[in-house]
This record gives C-alpha cells, structure tokens and sequence, in this order.
C-alpha cells in the first residue's frame, strides 16, 4: 500500500518506518526542512530502541522517503496518516491547529478516494471536524476520515508496534474499514484483534486508557506515602495486590510521578472533555493534583534532610528522562528536582544515558552535565535516582561509597533491596519503604 504520515515525531515516525518494515511504500512529510535532511542523509532524530535498524533497513531499500511537500506525498498515496502534535493550551484542551490545518490543505491538494487517519492522540470529536474541514472542500465520496490511535510506549515502541496487544479502529465507512484490515493484518496473525468501532468511540478509548494507567500511578504513590507513615512497605503491598488476576502487576511501581508526552496531557484533556460537557471528573482532578504533589516529594525528602538548608550543597542526580529507554524530557519529574534544587541554592550535577543534549537546551550551564554515572558523584553531599535506567541497577557501591562525601541515597524509583543497601553502608531513602540507617561505619 501507498502511505503518506504527516509529521514525523514519536508516533509519525515510529509509525511510518513499521509501516514500511511490513512492505509499504511510505514517504513522511514534515515542514522543518533541516529535520527532513537529516533523514534523508540517514540520521534518525529521536531515540528509541531498535528504530534505527529498522530505518536504515528501510530508507536503504526505498521503502521509506522524506519530504517537505504536502502534495507530492499525497499524490502518490492512498492512506494518509495525521500524526501531528496536539500540545495542552492554558486551560487543558488539546491544541488541534495543526491537525485542522492540515485537512484545510488537503482539501485543495486530494484529487482522488483517499483515508485521512487520525493518528495523533485527540479529544472525542475530532474526526467530525477533520470531515468537515475536507468537506468544505472536496465531495465526500472522495474521502473518509478514520480514527486510529496510537498505543505506544516511548522506550518500546517498536515492538507495541509490530505487535499491537490491539488495533483500534473508528470508521464509519465499510470501505475504509477494508483498507484498515488490509493495512494492519501483518501485524496480527497471532490472533490479537483489530477492533473496529465509532470514531468518538474510538478517540475516548485512547484518553480512557492513558488516563486510567496514571491512576494507576497516581494510586500507588499515595499507597507508597501512607506507607511511610503507618510502618509498611510498599513493595510488599504492590506484590500482595499484584498477585489478584483482577488487578495485575503492571503499572503499580510508585515513585516520583508520571511524565512525558502522553500521561500528563491526555489526562488533562479528557478532564477538559469532561468540563466541557459539564461532568465533575473528580477522579482525574485528584490524579491530577497527586501528581503534581509526587514530583516534589524527593526534594521535600532532602531538604528535610538538610534541614532546610541546601545553600551550597552539590546533589548528584542520576537519570533525567522521564522513563528509560528514552531521551524525552517532556514533563520529566527531573525537571522539577532540578528547579527546586536550584532555587534552595544547590549545585546539580546530573548523569543520563540518552536525555543530557536535550535537558542542556533548558538549562545550559545552570547544572552540570557529566560523562558518565560516576563522575556526576564525585564530591557529591548525596546521590538523588530520579529515572530507572538499566545501568543504574547494579552499580559499583564501593565506588560510590569513594566518591561520595557522604553514603546517602534518595532513590525515587525504589532500584535497591533494603537489606543490600544496609550492608552496603549507605544511608538510604525510597518511596513508600521507610529509611535506612548503615550498619557499616562511614569511611
């Protein structure tokens, strides 16, 4: 099949790349032309595991192109795919500009049947407006607008890809729904299912979804505080509630709040949908103001250890993404450690596998950015886990214990058993799991 994908961020690029790993010839569109040539010369500009083979596989093999033209890409396809940003306003609707100008230019550009395909995460009703925009345009005979959002995991997402636990698909037309079956029944021949359904339908399923994964988050880290203050711990209580089939283990990690580009604005703006149509969503306002709580808590942690005076001291910060497996910094709770740090008068020396260009643009020589974990310790008063790489799971804690001016560890992700760290010498706070004093004497 022939398919054009409009805007090549996370999902436009993760989408059109897997696309044409399945034998499609697909041509991306984006309007920043310095972007476009990087592509072109073979340079994938976001990281996420496992998309650069498949890009160099397929850019190689002329199954994925790039462009700047709007026109030229839709000429030559029959599926257009619309994956373009919908960032939060001021008052938490989803910003559908770019979409909207989008289906006012194909409108004047579409000469024959084509699918417009939502793929950008928008509020219910969207496609409505997308139809009418073209409408205005172009006979309906020459169209139909589809709803299919994406469910895909920055750090995974070629795999969530490749295999969809499902595909959702909103159409009204039978003969778009044709050319959704066709389009994603490579990618599953295990059995799992593409349902079809209404396109309002539809988009409320990706909002529900996002927004019940952060309450989900949201939840534990309240559970995970109260622990603290009854004497429990809440890795025990996660694997107790886990362990019930109607519950599940995933998503029931606490730490130090949700992020990224996802979580924060689609439950924001399913609230707003739900303002908007004059229904009190109480439940997302509190996942809401939880969150927003959660992100400060690991400052609160060490202040309280300082005392109320940070002036002077340097606080090592290891991971800056707002997940592993990403450089998105988009809403990472990191970003707000580091504010607090520095307006207490700290100096932040932080450590991130992937996210450190990005987190440099922001704050420049504000902090300091080093070569790796360990440097970011040297001299440090205490070590602060903010994101959950891999590579911070079993480090050296003789190192650690060299480097430091103190063994102290405030860990927002729970990476280390209690009892290791004990032996380890180190003083140590988590989330939800009570302190620990050394039994070690400090070098």
């Amino acid at each position: 099949m022939n398919i054009a994908v409009v805007g090549t961020g996370y999902v436009g690029l993760v989408t059109g790349t897997c696309f044409a790993e399945t034998g499609n010839n697909v041509i991306c569109v984006d309007i920043d032309e310095k972007k476009v040539e990087r592509m072109r010369n073979g340079e994938v500009p976001i990281y996420e595991p496992g998309l650069d083979v498949l890009f160099e596989r397929n850019t190689r093999q002329g199954r994925l192109q790039f462009t700047t033209n709007l026109k030229d890409a839709v000429d030559q396809a029959s599926i257009i795919f619309l994956a373009l940003p919908t960032p939060p306003g001021e008052d938490g609707s989803a910003d559908l500009s770019y979409i909207l100008g989008v289906a006012d230019q194909l409108g004047s550009i579409i000469t024959d049947y084509k699918v417009i395909i939502d793929k950008s995460t928008v509020p219910v009703g969207t496609s409505e407006k997308v139809h009418a925009r073209l409408a205005s345009q172009l006979d309906e005979s020459l169209f139909d607008v589809v709803s299919n959002p994406e469910f895909l995991r920055e750090g995974v997402a070629v795999d969530d890809f490749m295999k969809p636990d499902r595909v959702v698909v909103g159409a009204s037309s039978e003969k778009a729904r044709k050319y959704m079956k066709q389009l994603y029944e490579p990618f599953v021949r295990q059995g799992n299912p593409i349902i079809f359904m209404d396109e309002r339908s539809a988009e409320m399923t990706k909002y529900a979804a996002n927004s019940y994964l952060a309450t989900r988050i949201s939840f534990m880290n309240e559970i995970a505080n109260l622990c603290e203050k009854v004497g429990a711990n809440v890795d025990m209580v996660r694997m107790g509630m886990g362990s019930d089939s109607r519950i599940g283990k995933r998503f029931l990690f606490p730490g130090v709040g949700y992020g990224g580009s996802c979580f924060p604005k689609d439950v924001q703006a399913l609230a707003k949908t739900a303002e908007d149509h004059t229904y009190d969503f109480k439940i997302l306002k509190s996942v809401m103001s939880v969150n927003a709580i959660q992100k400060h808590i690991l400052f609160e942690k060490i202040n309280v250890h300082f005392e109320g005076n940070l002036v002077g001291k340097t606080i090592a910060i290891w991971g800056l993404a707002f997940k592993p497996n990403t450089d998105d910094i988009r809403e990472a709770p990191a970003l707000y450690i580091i504010d607090d740090l520095l307006n207490a008068g700290a100096q932040v020396r932080a450590f991130d596998p992937e996210a450190m260009e990005n987190v440099r643009k922001i704050y420049g020589d504000k902090i300091q950015l080093t070569s790796d974990q360990y440097e970011a310790l040297i001299g440090a008063d205490l070590l602060a886990i903010v994101t959950e790489w891999s590579v911070f799971r079993t480090p050296s804690f003789k190192v650690m214990r060299e480097l430091l001016k103190q063994p102290v560890i405030f860990d927002g992700r729970n990476l280390y058993d209690l009892d290791m760290i004990e032996e380890a010498g180190f003083y140590y706070e988590s989330i939800g799991r009570g302190q620990v004093v050394p039994k070690m004497k400090e070098a």
